[in-house]
């Protein structure tokens, strides 16, 4: 049985990755299973929880609904990408861990990559645009209330 494969560069974080890939390997499994980032969760693999949500190219993405393949000579941040260094957090994450917005963390990476490419774009939300971004994310946890507090506090730190 022969298994197709395609040569891919991509940006990952920063750094420049060529490698070869089947051709079915979705994005997610490419990036947890041959870069070990594992920090990007496979929740319901049907792009619904966006626990798998990455920034492609500045928009926030479901990995789980895209091939490696196709992220060939493109750009991805993923949530071990979002602080500037391992000593200090991003101010999502910090404004996360000052309001209380997150429980067992298992959405929390999909949660953050949604809010940064979210806040990129509209960088001083109301709570109901807040809302609306966050619509496409599951979270079993928390209520949901700590995380619009925690990207309410973060556009304001993110203003300056």
């Amino acid at each position: 049985m022969h298994t197709e494969t395609h040569a891919i560069t991509v940006t990952v974080n920063g750094t420049p990755y060529r490698r070869s890939v089947e051709a079915r390997t979705l994005l997610s499994d490419f990036l947890r299973h041959d870069l070990l980032l594992a920090g990007t969760h496979i929740g319901c693999e049907h792009g619904v929880c966006g626990a798998c949500t990455v920034i492609f190219d500045g928009l926030a993405v479901r990995s789980c609904l895209m091939f490696a393949a196709q992220a060939d000579g493109h750009s991805i941040v993923t949530v071990e990408g979002l602080a500037a260094d391992r000593h200090h957090l991003h101010p999502l994450q910090q404004a996360m861990r000052d309001c209380h917005g997150l429980q067992c963390g298992y959405c929390t990476p999909g949660i953050l990559m949604t809010m940064k490419a979210f806040l990129d774009e509209t960088p001083a939300p109301d709570e109901a645009r807040i809302r609306e971004a966050l619509s496409g994310n599951l979270c079993r946890c928390t209520g949901y209330q700590h995380i619009v507090d925690a990207v309410k506090l973060a556009a304001d730190r993110m203003r300056g």
